[in-house]
């Protein structure tokens, strides 16, 4: 049942590159958008998961919870990941006005894990009962439209090819059913992936914050931008109580 469900995100996952790529008249508004989904993704999605996941505060580390720390270590390593391959290009002469085509690989990479993360969170919510994997299985298919969404636009946003982004969303859509396969196989503990989704909210912030959103509004500081914006957060919002 798990893998079937999770057939239904490749779908979605797909729908939601195709729709990145098909508006790149409007490339201000993609990426507002994306900017929101994703703000909305790491604020009301994965950290709540990230905490209910990582325990209680016998799992705290020097009185911060091991998730938000992890949390602050994605974002800093982003940013430090980003800044080292600015650098190496710009040593080579080839640069890609200021966006390095492989922080755009990088991030693509990440929501490949991510999507892995979700099939396996999927299989584990069947097997712990029907009821919570229905529950799971319309929070990772609704949210997996925006997962193809920011796939295809932070791969091409950076300079790769149409090819590499299509390539990436094709991975980011088969990822769920390779991780919805793999629980049947194993069981995976909460702790772990507390971990990682905290981890992968701080990657995720610091490319909408400190990337998507400043390229956005650099060339089109536009109401209907900030709408787009708004409206991802909002979605996002809608699928988190429609799944609660």
């Amino acid at each position: 049942m798990a893998v079937m469900v999770a057939l239904g995100a490749f779908l979605m996952t797909l729908a939601g590159g195709w729709t990145a790529q098909r508006v790149t008249d409007r490339r201000h508004l993609v990426l507002g958008l994306a900017g929101g989904l994703m703000l909305g993704v790491v604020g009301l999605d994965l950290l709540p998961e990230a905490l209910a996941a990582a325990g209680g505060p016998e799992h705290d580390v020097f009185g911060v919870p091991l998730a938000l720390l992890l949390f602050v270590a994605g974002f800093l390593v982003a940013h430090v990941v980003e800044r080292l391959l600015a650098v190496r290009q710009a040593a080579h002469g080839a640069e890609n006005g200021g966006r390095v085509p492989q922080v755009g690989l990088t991030a693509a990479a990440a929501m490949v894990g991510h999507s892995v993360a979700d099939g396996v969170a999927l299989g584990a919510a069947f097997q712990v009962g029907g009821g919570m994997g229905v529950a799971v299985a319309l929070a990772v298919i609704t949210h997996d439209f925006a997962d193809g969404f920011n796939t295809y636009t932070l791969t091409s946003l950076y300079g790769n090819a149409r090819r590499k982004a299509l390539l990436m969303l094709f991975a980011d859509a088969a990822a769920p059913v390779a991780g919805a396969a793999s629980t049947l196989l194993f069981t995976l503990p909460e702790e772990p992936l507390g971990a990682y989704l905290g981890f992968f909210g701080g990657i995720l912030l610091y490319l909408a914050a400190a990337e998507i959103l400043p390229e956005a509004h650099h060339k089109h500081p536009a109401l209907s931008t900030l709408m787009c914006t708004l409206s991802g957060v909002a979605g996002i919002w809608l699928v988190v109580g429609l799944a609660d």
